[in-house]
């Protein structure tokens, strides 16, 4: 800084404001100085402004997969809203593995992030409370945080799986099968729930034959779809926990000689193109970004909020699959 005030003919203060783009420096001080930048290729020492201001201007994303289309929309809101605040976004991955998760979002406090958006894999976040009494601002999204009274921004996965299911009744079906996620997951439980209430509301008995949670590898989901789909009574529709399952059911039902109808939860890529497209619950990952990561500065500004959770709606899309009429009917 000093040689660039040097240059610029100006004092170090004058330097200051202008790499932080604070107001009274006159254009022609700033063009001076911003032209000694640039001449000397000077860059702003951030290890020294985190130790002069105790904030790192970096906040931390815990998801549970960069791979998932679920989560692009949301990482890019989230590093958006990060943005307009002038923070810089550090994401990581936890697999679905609860000790991973903790590892991950305890390294991310270790290198002092201002602030935590977390997608849990576990049920238990007790670990993060020294974290969050140090001021490490904390939201969780998608579901809720285990253990602990915090901030959690989520969809409606109970009522769009209820709507979902009751849409398949309204085609006339009567034996409708659940495929979804581990069961320890909030979300599988969720709209597993919402499903049994739709069939509930309907009168209808679910024989659990119908209902299988637990991995989505393909080969898992498709070994319980196979069990569904034949014996006895096998069922005339499908309703898929997430976009995994739904891609593999769609797989599934391509290679049968009779239709069945389907429904997604989730939205995804091409759903529209196939035949029929396939019908869905979608949800808004973008507005889960955006609202979480809001109410993370909300925090970081020194609010002071009681914990919320922000439940945000689901829209079910008609696309083809889920209208399909039962074959025996």
């Amino acid at each position: 800084m000093k040689d660039v005030a040097a240059r610029a003919g100006v004092g170090l203060k004058t330097v200051s404001r202008v790499v932080n783009g604070e107001p009274g420096v006159t254009p022609d001080t700033e063009r001076r100085v911003q032209e000694a930048i640039e001449a000397l290729g000077f860059r702003r020492n951030d290890s020294a402004r985190v130790l002069r201001k105790g904030r790192t201007a970096t906040v931390g994303l815990v998801l549970e997969d960069l791979a998932d289309p679920f989560y692009g929309p949301l990482n890019r809101a989230v590093e958006e809203v990060a943005r307009t605040h002038g923070a810089l976004l550090i994401n990581g991955s936890s697999a679905e593995d609860p000790d991973r998760e903790r590892e991950l979002a305890l390294a991310l406090c270790a290198r002092r992030v201002d602030g935590l958006i977390v997608i849990p894999a576990g049920d238990d976040h007790r670990y993060l409370e020294p974290e969050i009494r140090a001021g490490v601002a904390t939201v969780f999204v998608d579901r809720p945080a285990g253990g602990i009274e915090a901030d959690v921004v989520m969809s409606d996965s109970f009522g769009g799986a209820r709507d979902g299911v009751a849409h398949l009744i309204a085609a006339g079906h009567r034996r409708i099968g659940f495929i979804g996620d581990h069961p320890r997951i909030h979300t599988a439980v969720e709209r597993l729930r919402g499903y049994r209430e739709a069939m509930g509301r309907a009168g209808l008995p679910v024989s659990e034959s119908w209902v299988s949670l637990g991995s989505t590898d393909p080969e898992r989901v498709a070994a319980a779809a196979g069990a569904m789909l034949t014996g006895a009574e096998p069922v005339t529709a499908l309703f898929a926990g997430n976009n995994r399952v739904t891609v593999t059911a769609v797989r599934v039902l391509a290679a049968l000689p009779r239709p069945v109808a389907l429904v997604g939860f989730d939205d995804f890529e091409l759903a529209d193109l196939l035949r029929p497209g396939v019908t869905v619950v979608a949800q808004d990952p973008a507005a889960l970004g955006r609202v979480a990561t809001d109410r993370l500065f909300q925090r970081l500004a020194g609010t002071d909020l009681l914990p919320s959770r922000v439940v945000l709606p689901t829209r079910l899309i008609p696309r083809g699959s889920g209208e399909l009429p039962p074959a025996d009917g």
